[in-house]
């Protein structure tokens, strides 16, 4: 059991940070005895604790009382390395000069920033940040694009876990990992630009002769595309007249087929917009012409219906529901209409966004959202695999965005070969297997058509991910999934003296993969940060499951 003493204006990430580390905590109780103690901010210690760990960026009494130094405290932001960690800090942070041997370092200075320390039977963690501050910043503000490569918060997850562990307490979990499963993948694609036909000479016409044409002799000498690829993506640019006269076929059509035949069964959604030649608004004015679109769902009709039989789902690719409730009310509305569906999910065109979008979505009447993510990179925005509740919302969960086919190919951004991409991905999967949670793709509709012909790239992606056992998902279905986890729950009334006992009340009637209830082993301080599934057993969660796990498990 985690007893947290923490000041009230914390409380928000506290509950959101616990829901992502699914392991039995409460707030401090003055008449409970408690293995582990957090302590988030100045306080009295609690000599009858195990094991204490105080986070805190600033200089606090306990320095004061154990005459520890501190090293300058930044307001800026840094980098904490150690122990097979690299966590990025947003908010204040101190080091230890004196200290050595410190499980963290401040990666530019070197200096400690966070160490243990051992009195007796217990056990001090004095670690140099303020946890939850940088939880609130993740879940809110987000990372900026250098660090886009880092879950941060998994990361600050993954250091705690160890830290307990590796004090000699054994620790009880819901990991975001189905049973059955290594972790669940999400592919998804936003439907911009349909049909050709809907363009004459707009900027989407122009682009699409530069890249066409110029653009695939420079990516064929610099070996980023084969030279039949420049070929197709000539005869396309050749064939565009022809096109536009109905006397050839319209190589943006038709890409559900593509997509159906490509995924072969495997589960995906589909984002369509609701509304056309309507660029939508942004606060205080009006958004940049360019991001109207050249069609509206109605028209993609027949396609939708197509969509629906073969088991995708179709979301909303939202122009205003990110601003006004009432739009967006309407735009979910015409979804709902034609897909039949009453749970309509969303991702906002171009990735609008603000820290008041999920209540405003959520007044709206959207299932879920999946905006939080990059147009630039690719990468954990809000440093997280997992969907999360947004602070400040009641009911709304956030599917992050992790990756995008036009980040990671267009020169604009990051400019990455097909081979330089498809290592990017294994890299995010590899992440996936590390921490669970969902690897979330967007592939847009007209990717596998000329000129962009990135089909190759996302079918090694699919192969990769099948062969790493992963849950294919709908985003609708990932996130019910992240739903039936966040209900279970641990009773915590009564811990008996040597045991952590867990009560997990679920329902399986849902056809969702179920729960596993992972037991992590007590470990010893130097093997702190090493991983490995030596350190866990696993088991499935049936419903009103009860397990005690004595606190020797694992010496």
């Amino acid at each position: 059991m985690i007893g947290i003493i923490a000041n009230a204006a914390e409380h928000p990430a506290i509950f959101e940070f616990f829901e992502l580390f699914k392991t039995p905590w409460e707030f401090y109780r003055r008449d409970r005895q408690y293995d582990v103690l957090l302590y988030a901010r100045d306080g009295e210690l609690d000599e009858t604790a195990k094991v204490v760990l105080f986070y805190a960026g600033r200089k606090t009494q306990l320095d004061h009382e154990q005459k520890v130094r501190i090293g300058g405290q930044r307001q800026d932001s840094c980098v904490l390395v150690g122990r097979g960690h690299r966590i990025p800090i947003y908010g204040d942070a101190v080091t230890f000069p004196e200290k050595v041997n410190g499980l963290l370092k401040n990666e530019n200075s070197h200096e400690c920033a966070a160490y243990l320390e051992q009195s007796g039977e217990r056990v001090l963690a004095r670690i140099g940040y303020d946890l939850f501050r940088e939880i609130r910043t993740l879940l809110t503000v987000g990372q900026p694009p250098a660090n886009a490569n880092m879950p941060a918060l998994e990361l600050h997850i993954a250091f705690l876990r160890d830290l307990i562990t590796g004090c000699g307490i054994p620790l009880v979990e819901i990991p975001p990992v189905p049973e059955g499963y290594g972790f669940i993948a999400c592919l998804t694609h936003d439907v911009d630009h349909p049909s050709i036909r809907h363009h004459k000479w707009d900027h989407t016409i122009i682009g699409f002769l530069l890249r066409a044409t110029f653009g695939s002799v420079v990516d064929t000498l610099l070996g980023r595309m084969s030279i039949r690829d420049a070929v197709t993506n000539w005869a396309a640019a050749i064939k565009l007249p022809l096109v536009h006269m109905g006397l050839a076929k319209d190589f943006w059509r038709d890409f559900d087929a593509r997509y159906l035949e490509l995924e072969n069964g495997l589960p995906s959604t589909f984002f369509v917009i609701p509304r056309k030649d309507y660029p939508g608004k942004r606060v205080g004015g009006s958004a940049p012409a360019l991001r109207a679109a050249g069609y509206e769902a109605k028209e993609l009709g027949d396609t939708i219906a197509k969509l629906r039989i073969a088991g995708r789902e179709v979301g909303l690719h939202g122009i205003d529901a990110w601003l006004d409730s009432s739009a967006g009310c309407e735009e979910l509305e015409e979804i709902r209409r034609l897909t039949g569906a009453s749970e309509i999910g969303v991702r906002m065109h171009w990735l609008y966004y603000n820290e008041k979008s999920p209540a405003t979505l959520e007044k709206a009447g959207a299932a879920y959202d999946s905006t939080i993510g990059y147009n630039e990179t690719v990468g954990y925005r809000a440093g997280t695999t997992q969907a999360f509740k947004p602070l400040g919302a009641n009911h709304i969960l956030e599917l992050p965005l992790h990756g995008m086919d036009t980040a990671l190919f267009y020169l604009s951004y990051l400019g990455l070969s097909p081979r330089k991409a498809t290592a990017r991905l294994r890299q995010m999967a590899d992440n996936a297997v590390q921490f669970g949670g969902t690897l979330t793709i967007n592939w847009h509709d007209r990717s596998l058509a000329p000129e962009r012909l990135w089909g190759k790239c996302y079918l090694e992606l699919i192969q990769d991910l099948k062969s790493r056992g992963a849950w294919f998902s709908t985003a609708g279905q990932a996130v019910s999934w992240f739903r039936k986890r966040r209900a279970a729950t641990f009773e915590t009334d009564s811990i008996e003296a040597g045991t952590v006992r867990a009560k997990v009340a679920i329902d399986h009637g849902d056809n969702l993969p179920g729960l596993r209830l992972r037991i992590h082993k007590a470990r010893k301080f130097d093997t702190i940060g090493k991983h490995g599934s030596e350190g866990y057993v696993d088991m499935g969660v049936c419903e009103g499951l009860e397990t005690r796990v004595p606190s020797e498990a694992g010496r």
